[in-house]
């Protein structure tokens, strides 16, 4: 990564494959779940973490030493819920419709257990420069799980990716749907976020079988 030592770059690329924080620490499977059903809302989502959780590290970070230990987690929720106030802000500012989309679960991001997680486990004990690596690569794993689960539940369900037509047209029976090809509402449903990420999770466990718990 050039401008990053080796050390430091395993803090973006670690959380991306082995120590993913949906499929490997099973941490966040609400939202993934919840608001999967279309791309946009995943990618909105994981760019919405991805901002709450590398500000928020550093903001713990710089005040990790004047934060008295017995009232910690009370200056971490009022850190983050000011962080996804302003994301929930500008999301209905600039993107009404998709805010509304997403409706409460913007909110619940103060719940998320990713974002707690990194303040308590690193942010309390790094430096700000490794706290924002160690959150953007956090967030940034969990994004990628998002977007790969909303990427197959909008194309089987709906036939769409980011709301454009790729299969061609249902109603007309153009592209796929000339063949018989019908969409799946079954993938709309929040079940079947589930069955995409346990196939994930399969699929890299038989890929890497140290990641095989005994």
């Amino acid at each position: 990564m050039g401008i990053l030592s080796k050390k430091d770059s395993k803090l973006i690329t670690d959380p991306l494959a082995d120590n993913n924080p949906i499929t490997i620490q099973v941490l966040g499977i609400c939202s993934a779940l919840a608001i999967t059903a279309e791309l946009k809302a995943s990618l909105v989502m994981g760019i919405a973490v991805m901002f709450v959780l590398g500000v928020g590290n550093v903001v713990i970070s710089l005040m990790r030493n004047i934060i008295p230990s017995k009232i910690r987690i009370i200056v971490q929720l009022i850190v983050v819920a000011a962080l996804v106030i302003i994301v929930d802000q500008v999301l209905k500012a600039y993107a009404y419709e998709l805010s509304k989309t997403l409706s409460v679960f913007v909110g619940l991001i103060i719940t998320n257990c990713i974002i707690m997680g990194r303040f308590e486990a690193f942010a309390l004990g790094n430096g700000p420069w490794r706290s924002f690596l160690d959150g953007i690569g956090n967030a940034a794993g969990y994004a990628l799980i998002l977007v790969a689960v909303g990427f197959f539940r909008e194309l089987l369900g709906s036939g769409t990716l980011f709301g454009y037509p790729v299969l061609g047209d249902a109603i007309e029976k153009t592209g796929v749907y000339s063949i018989g090809y019908e969409n799946n509402g079954f993938m709309l449903m929040p079940p079947m976020a589930l069955i995409i990420v346990g196939l994930i999770i399969w699929a890299q466990r038989s890929r890497n079988k140290d990641l095989i718990e005994d």
